[in-house]
């Protein structure tokens, strides 16, 4: 697993071996958990706020099937699984390749830690992993989005 103690909010970090790589982000969010969780699972709202998702179809609840288009590869359609679910605390979703995994942990004060990590690999990953593009970028603008996004419903509701 990534460290993320030396690595300021929002910046992405990647971690890169033969037959894997890993890329994780955190941030701070001045907003209750369930706001957060409620932007998290709820599949059809967010293209409207994340700009790095073009689609995302069926239900985020255990065992759900979805069916992602992201802003690395429009043309591509990725057929996901929900892994696991803890309300409010720990949501993985993936695939054959590799797993997303979104945490929510109590920071200081009002802040919520965000964490969002995706580990791609196996034993064919060598043959694939130059074709994958990196993902630094749309991880640092997701965060910055579900940030942004929560604090605004958090303000709206005073």
């Amino acid at each position: 697993m990534t460290d993320l103690s030396q690595v300021p909010a929002g910046k992405a970090v990647t971690k890169k071996t033969m037959f894997s790589r890993e890329t994780a982000v955190q941030i701070p969010i001045h907003a209750d958990p369930t706001i957060i969780w409620s932007l998290l699972t709820n599949a059809a709202d967010f293209p409207r706020w994340n700009s790095t998702v073009v689609s995302l179809e069926g239900e985020i609840r255990p065992g759900g099937s979805l069916k992602l288009k992201s802003t690395l590869d429009e043309k591509r359609t990725f057929n996901l699984k929900v892994k696991e679910m803890e309300p409010e605390r720990r949501l993985v979703w993936g695939d054959n390749q590799g797993s997303r995994e979104y945490t929510l942990s109590r920071g200081q004060g009002d802040a919520v830690i965000f964490t969002m990590r995706e580990k791609i690999g196996g034993l064919f990953f060598p043959l694939f992993a130059r074709f994958i593009p990196p993902f630094d970028d749309s991880f640092e603008q997701f965060a910055a989005d579900l940030k942004r996004e929560a604090e605004a419903i958090q303000n709206e509701k005073g």
